[in-house]
């Protein structure tokens, strides 16, 4: 199993944009140390919690500073580019990348940034129509021909329209085509039920992601996609499924659990995340316990009945039971948040979450494999 981070990035509103660069790569730059496999950086243009919008900027300069881990926006969101541009600028961090480069994908949810992009329509009624849908399903066939095609083609669309004209040999252009052939590894995340997003990437053949608020839904993710997938003939494996919940580990559970529910993370969860999930009647992704009331629900509860939070031992178990309710997964990674004045506990947790947890994780992904599962102590 691999082992990765995802940053949304959460962040402290009162943060400035370096330090939360500072902070987001000088955890890739360790996590690369520790040998984790891989780190996506999300992209958000109004949301103060949230606060990167170029992931590729941070992706550019983590190359220059590691060896090994695999990087990728997570996601461009595809409405806000245009994607003549954005399948260029693709291809050239591939290029820097000689490899170690993904990318994620995606229509985008947070309407502060639809309304600031132009992808919403006003009705004279006083509707509001979000055009995320439509337009990433343009602007991604748009970006497949320009990284696949060689012949000039006109392209008029609902929302963008160009021509690619043939080689020009006085230009030498156009010149750019990806480092990975057709082009990098693409992916899509989900988190509702059913997920058109992830329906949409086994449609298309590309790698699932899904965000782990709890654990209920996560099956009927993976069927979804694979129902998808084999319909349009694609070979699937869950090895190529990333799974994103919160993780942090301690060295007991209870120090774990004070550290993931308190400071930022908790005003995080507590002003932002529980509101907007509560307000979007997702409780029950959240829920340990299907009869638990939604006033039960606090960073806390969190940390304590749903998270993968707590010692090496708790989070192994926690870790497992996640690998069974789903019936397995091939990549665990892990959300990151803003841990900027206690950077000495968030790097431990990077350690003992790679060097204690997966051992036992992958001890009994293993075994399991080989019909005898191993129970944690």
């Amino acid at each position: 199993m691999h082992l990765g981070l995802f940053f949304m990035p959460h962040a402290a509103p009162e943060r400035t944009p370096k330090q939360v660069a500072d902070f987001v790569l000088e955890t890739i730059r360790v996590a690369d140390e520790l040998g984790y496999h891989e780190a996506w950086i999300g992209e958000h243009f109004a949301c103060g919690w949230e606060p990167v919008p170029s992931p590729d900027l941070l992706i550019a300069q983590a190359l220059m500073q590691t060896k090994n881990i695999i990087l990728a926006p997570g996601a461009h969101v595809l409405p806000y580019h245009h994607p003549v541009e954005l399948a260029h600028r693709i291809a050239y961090l591939d290029h820097l990348a000689q490899g170690r480069y993904m990318v994620g994908i995606g229509a985008g949810s947070v309407p502060m940034d639809a309304d600031l992009m132009g992808a919403v329509v006003y009705g004279e009624d006083g509707s509001e129509t979000m055009m995320n849908a439509e337009m990433t399903k343009e602007a991604l066939d748009i970006m497949i021909k320009v990284w696949t095609e060689d012949k000039a083609f006109d392209y008029n669309g609902k929302f963008w329209k160009f021509r690619r004209r043939d080689y020009d040999d006085f230009e030498k252009g156009p010149f750019l085509k990806p480092f990975q052939k057709p082009y990098p590894p693409l992916a899509m995340t989900g988190m509702s039920v059913p997920s058109r997003t992830l329906s949409l990437a086994g449609k298309l053949g590309f790698r699932p992601m899904s965000f782990c608020m709890g654990s209920g839904y996560l099956a009927q993710h993976w069927i979804d996609y694979e129902a998808e997938a084999t319909k349009a003939g694609h070979n699937v494996s869950r090895t190529n499924w990333g799974v994103s919940p919160p993780f942090f580990v301690a060295e007991t559970d209870e120090e774990a659990v004070r550290l993931a529910s308190t400071g930022e993370i908790g005003r995080f969860w507590d002003e932002y995340m529980i509101p907007g999930i509560l307000r979007r009647g997702l409780s029950g992704f959240v829920k340990a316990d299907p009869s638990h009331t939604d006033d039960m629900i606090n960073t806390e509860y969190l940390a304590r009945n749903v998270w993968l939070v707590g010692s090496p031992e708790t989070v192994a178990r926690k870790a497992i039971t996640l690998y069974e309710e789903t019936g397995g997964f091939g990549s665990l990674l892990g959300m990151c948040f803003d841990f900027i004045d206690d950077m000495d506990a968030w790097l431990l947790n990077l350690d003992l979450m790679k060097n204690k947890v997966m051992p036992l994780v992958e001890a009994h992904v293993a075994a399991s494999h080989k019909g005898a599962a191993l129970k944690v102590a």
